[in-house]
């Protein structure tokens, strides 16, 4: 699947008395809020990107933008687009560690806790890279 670098979508951003909302009109449960516009703004631009990701992910539909000067704000609201630039998204969500529930015997338990050097998530993650004969992804 071809994904794009990159999604753009008109976003509305309207103040709510303690600071701003912002919603994507195109975009379902795509939606966030900061205290002042500048704030508004690159929160605007985070939520854009993991809605997109999590949409990509999940393979739901990625409806086409509405153009900009389709979308009218409400009274000293104003219209902005904004833009989710995905590669470093995609790499960062990649990255993100996964809690897993680890069972080892008693005696080897008894043997970590003499040692403070030992990182059991790294040499766990290095075990299984070796063993599955994988590496890291570089990027998406």
């Amino acid at each position: 699947m071809n994904r794009p670098s990159y999604y753009k979508y008109p976003a509305l951003f309207s103040p709510d008395g303690d600071g701003w909302t912002v919603r994507f009109p195109d975009l379902d449960n795509c939606f966030t809020s900061a205290d002042s516009v500048e704030e508004a703004i690159v929160e605007a631009q985070a939520v854009l990107e993991d809605c997109m990701y999590f949409r990509e992910k999940q393979k739901d539909d990625i409806p086409q933008p509405t153009p900009i000067e389709n979308i009218f704000p409400e009274e000293e609201g104003f219209v902005q687009a904004v833009v989710a630039v995905m590669p470093p998204v995609r790499r960062a969500w990649s990255r993100k560690a996964v809690k897993k529930t680890l069972t080892i015997p008693a005696w080897m338990e008894e043997e970590l806790r003499k040692r403070e050097d030992i990182n059991i998530s790294s040499i766990l993650q290095e075990a299984l890279k070796e063993r599955l004969d994988i590496k890291e992804p570089v990027s998406f």
